[in-house]
């Protein structure tokens, strides 16, 4: 049977979305993971999901356990992860409430663990490809998914990963879009990251929910409104989530 894993971002934190929904508390070698693994089925397949700042959202991004996360979800026999997140718009056209396909990032974070391997072995040491960071199969599945639902969203899009948990001043907001960034969050960047290096495909839903600092005519981003849009579109997102589930398959990646 195919397994998936959810980590839900801002305002998915602790979503109503499993059957049959039981709590599990683990720990790794790395720690325990951010919050209880709530497990059930979508759709008959079995699915772990965690919060990524803890059900109340009490975890500023920095201290966010990614490599618990991402350490606990390959123990449950994960296939996939599918990954939620809040983000800035860079770019005009992705207005609020856009949903965004991932498909590169930009790291600027700062104080993380970003890797499993804290040696090598002096034979074989391993450093992770990253030129494609996100599933190309889960992310067909995504787009096809939206189009069919017929919510509005965009095909690709860069994310910058800043460390937070502050908002960008408008010179960073004005570089990361010389940079070619499209939007902007504080927590893809590691959770991509480990999620490669633990060989499992992992992709993202971004949905947009602010102009950052940039749009000079705009009122710059505040938490509040942040999740104010994202519940107000949250039904976008776990009915993209849920239907993604339906489709993708172990041998299809």
């Amino acid at each position: 049977m195919t397994k998936f894993g959810i980590i839900g971002g801002s305002g998915l934190d602790n979503p109503d979305i499993l059957q049959d929904p039981k709590d599990l508390e683990i720990d790794t070698p790395y720690g325990k993971p951010t919050s209880l693994l709530k497990t059930g089925k979508i759709a008959g397949k079995e699915v772990s999901l965690i919060a990524r700042h803890g059900r109340e959202h009490t975890l500023p991004p920095t201290q966010v356990n990614y490599r618990a996360n991402i350490h606990a979800l390959k123990e449950q026999g994960c296939d996939f992860i599918l990954a939620t997140t809040a983000v800035g718009s860079l770019r005009e056209k992705i207005d609020r409430g856009h949903l965004v396909i991932l498909d590169q990032f930009i790291d600027f974070t700062r104080h993380r663990y970003i890797t499993f391997h804290e040696q090598f072995d002096p034979h074989s040491p391993t450093h992770t490809p990253m030129a494609d960071p996100f599933s190309e199969y889960l992310r067909n599945i995504l787009i096809r998914v939206c189009r069919d639902l017929e919510i509005p969203h965009h095909e690709r899009g860069t994310v910058v990963t800043i460390e937070g948990p502050r908002f960008s001043t408008r010179a960073e907001s004005f570089m990361f879009r010389t940079l070619g960034a499209d939007v902007i969050n504080m927590s893809i960047a590691p959770e991509a990251t480990l999620s490669n290096e633990a060989g499992i495909p992992y992709a993202v839903v971004a949905m947009s929910t602010d102009y950052d600092c940039w749009k000079q005519d705009e009122v710059p981003v505040t938490w509040e409104e942040v999740l104010r849009i994202f519940n107000d579109n949250a039904q976008k997102v776990t009915s993209v989530l849920i239907e993604t589930i339906k489709k993708a398959e172990k041998g299809g990646a």
